[in-house]
C-alpha cells in the first residue's frame, strides 16, 4: 500500500511518459549526430543496432533505418545548431531523472543548479551502454546466456545506485539507493526480456500501419513501459527503505493506520477513475454534437 501510494505521489503514470518523451527527444538526434561525428573513426549505426538487437525485418526494420539514417542524396553533418540542439535534448532527459529522484526521495529541486551532475551523468550513461553492449556480446549465447544476465545485472545496479547519487546532488545516500538499485535492476532485465519478445511485433504492425512514424510510435511505447518500470523501481526501493529502517528500530504500524492507508489508496484510484470516465463522457457529447 506503501508502494502505491508512493507512485501516486509522484504520479507515476505522467513521470514515466515525461521520461519516455525527453529520453526520445534525447535518442534520436544523439544517435544521428553521434553516427555523423564517429563515422570518419568508427563504424556505428543505431539503426543496425536496434534491428540486430529486436531482430527485426520487413517493415520494421525498413522504417527503423529511415528514421535513424540519413537518407542516400544527403550527408549528416554535425554542426553548431546540431550540437546545441543535442545539449538541450540530453540535458532535459537529466532533469527530467533528476526530478524522478527528487520526488520519490522528497528533496528540494536543483533544476538547472545540478547542470554539472547532469552532464556527468549523460557521459556515464553512454559508458553504461557502451560497457553493457560489450558484456553482452560474447556472453549472449548457449549456456552464458545466465552470466550475462548476472553481468548485466550488477552493471545496472550500479549504474542506477551511481544516478540517484549523482543526479539527487549526493543528498541520497548509498545505502538508501540500494534497495532502488536491486530493484531496478532485476526488473529491468526482466522487462529486456519481455522486450525482445514483443518487440519486433511491435515495430513490424506499426510500420506496417504507419511507415516511419509507426517506429517513432513503437520506440515511445517501448520507453514508456521501460521508464514505468524505473518510476516504479523508484517508489518501491523508497519504501523499502523506509521499512528496513522501521524494521530495524522496531515499529511497526497499528491496525488503524494500515487501514487509513488503504482507504487514501482506493479513494485517490476512484477519484482518478472518476475524473476519467467524466473525461471520457465529456469527449462522447462533444463528438455526438459535432
Amino acid at each position: 500500500m506503501r508502494v502505491i501510494n508512493r507512485f501516486q505521489k509522484i504520479v507515476g503514470f505522467d513521470r514515466s511518459m515525461a521520461l519516455a518523451s525527453s529520453a526520445l527527444t534525447a535518442l534520436i538526434p544523439l544517435s544521428v549526430l553521434l553516427g555523423a561525428a564517429s563515422s570518419n573513426f568508427v563504424h556505428y549505426d543505431a539503426a543496425e543496432r536496434i534491428i540486430k538487437r529486436y531482430n527485426l525485418t520487413g517493415a520494421g526494420a525498413t522504417a527503423v533505418s529511415s528514421l535513424f539514417s540519413p537518407t542516400e542524396a544527403t550527408s549528416a553533418s554535425v554542426g553548431i545548431f546540431g550540437l546545441v540542439f543535442m545539449t538541450i535534448s540530453v540535458l532535459s532527459f537529466a532533469r527530467a531523472a533528476q526530478r524522478l529522484f527528487e520526488q520519490a526521495w522528497e528533496l528540494k529541486p536543483l533544476s538547472m543548479r545540478n547542470t554539472r551532475n547532469g552532464l556527468w551523468w549523460i557521459i556515464t550513461l553512454g559508458g553504461y551502454v557502451v560497457v553493457n553492449a560489450l558484456l553482452s556480446a560474447p556472453l549472449s549465447g548457449g549456456a552464458l546466456g545466465l552470466a550475462a544476465s548476472v553481468c548485466r545485472v550488477l552493471l545496472t545496479t550500479a549504474f542506477l545506485v551511481w544516478s540517484g547519487r549523482i543526479l539527487s546532488a549526493k543528498r541520497i545516500s548509498w545505502p538508501d539507493l540500494l534497495p532502488f538499485g536491486v530493484t531496478g535492476a532485476v526488473l529491468t532485465t526482466v522487462y529486456s526480456v519481455g522486450a525482445t519478445i514483443y518487440m519486433p511485433h511491435l515495430f513490424n504492425s506499426s510500420a506496417a500501419r504507419y511507415g516511419v512514424v509507426g517506429a517513432v510510435f513503437a520506440l515511445i511505447s517501448a520507453l514508456f513501459a521501460a521508464m514505468l518500470v524505473l518510476v516504479a523501481s523508484a517508489a518501491l526501493g523508497r519504501e523499502v527503505r523506509d521499512e528496513l529502517i522501521r524494521i530495524r528500530q522496531g515499529h511497526r504500524p497499528s491496525d488503524h493506520e494500515v487501514r487509513r492507508q488503504w482507504d487514501s489508496v482506493v479513494e485517490q484510484t476512484r477519484s482518478r477513475w472518476r475524473t476519467a470516465r467524466e473525461q471520457v463522457s465529456h469527449r462522447r457529447i462533444k463528438d455526438a454534437n459535432h
